[in-house]
């Protein structure tokens, strides 16, 4: 079956099904080999070395489609199937425009519109996707071994906090308006282990500065939409600028972590598994079992003036 995928999360979620995509969108970076493959998307958004305001400004100011789908290239690699989604409409092209695109083709593929909003959702899509291909038996295996992997990570958590209680947490998917992450991160921060009280049990959503300040988080965890661990460092830094940063709990107990938010977190794939053992060793780090696989993508910020150190650091 040849498949086109217009989602990074489902593009990881393909390749660990052993299924290598015939086009992908711009965003489809990991694994590494996704990078070489005929890209069918752009954005008229630059990313490159811009801070989280000016990238915000830039959406907002975007009159019409922020995303563009090359129908011309989707034509001459004839897919079968399509995978994109219908969750946020500032992270990938619309799925009804998709599916408009895919009706014009002479060779119309089915469409498959992935639409997690809880973490169960976004492992469950691991199974949807592998029927869609026709890789059932990768995609039960797959499964079993993340809900194994969940489950570890809940029966620490119960232990941890039976001793220390739930930490008040706070997850920001971006910094230049605060954003609070939702949809699965809610869901995942309870079963790390923390309190999810800040977290909308829902879309993300924009808050005031002042609401984070008044949430007094004991753990601040920053993993900005489509940036990297260092381009998340500088984002802690706008934050630090902003009044009453310092007097946070989580910034006098060192508890600020820059979390690389486009390999963890933002992405509903099989990988959220690595996020939520990556977010209970934040979390609990004295009950985490092992170093997570996700630890370099962590750092875990002392003062906006001094270096970051990582979190496996101690």
């Amino acid at each position: 079956m040849r498949v086109a995928s217009l989602l990074p999360s489902a593009t990881e979620t393909l390749f660990a099904l052993g299924v290598e995509p015939v086009g992908v969108s711009h965003s489809c970076d990991h694994p590494p080999a996704a990078r070489d493959l005929p890209t069918l998307t752009s954005t008229v958004v630059d990313h490159a070395d811009r801070s989280a305001a000016d990238i915000d400004a830039q959406m907002r100011d975007v009159d019409g489609a922020v995303y563009d789908l090359d129908e011309v290239g989707l034509a001459t690699l004839e897919p079968d199937l399509l995978v994109t989604q219908a969750t946020c409409d500032v992270c990938a092209v619309d799925a009804s425009e998709v599916r408009a695109a895919a009706a014009r083709l002479d060779r119309a593929p089915e469409v498959l519109a992935c639409d997690p909003h809880s973490f169960a959702d976004a492992l469950d899509d691991v199974v949807r996707i592998g029927e869609a291909v026709g890789e059932e038996t990768a995609a039960t295996v797959l499964r079993a071994d993340l809900r194994e992997r969940v489950e570890a990570v809940r029966e620490r958590a119960e232990r941890a906090v039976d001793d220390e209680g739930r930490p008040r947490t706070v997850v920001l998917d971006w910094t230049e308006p605060p954003i609070r992450a939702g949809h699965w991160v809610r869901n995942m921060v309870e079963l790390a282990g923390g309190d999810p009280a800040f977290q909308p049990d829902g879309p993300s959503e924009p808050v005031a500065w002042e609401t984070v300040r008044d949430a007094d988080p004991e753990v601040l965890v920053v993993a900005p939409c489509g940036f990297e661990r260092e381009r998340a460092e500088r984002a802690v830094d706008d934050l630090a600028a902003r009044h009453g940063f310092d007097d946070l709990s989580a910034v006098a107990d060192g508890r600020v972590y820059a979390v690389d938010g486009n390999g963890l977190f933002n992405r509903p794939s099989h990988r959220l598994v690595d996020s939520l053992e990556a977010l209970f060793a934040c979390l609990h780090p004295d009950h985490a079992a092992t170093t997570p696989a996700a630890h370099d993508r962590i750092a875990r910020v002392e003062r906006a003036t001094t270096p970051a150190v990582r979190a496996d650091d101690g």
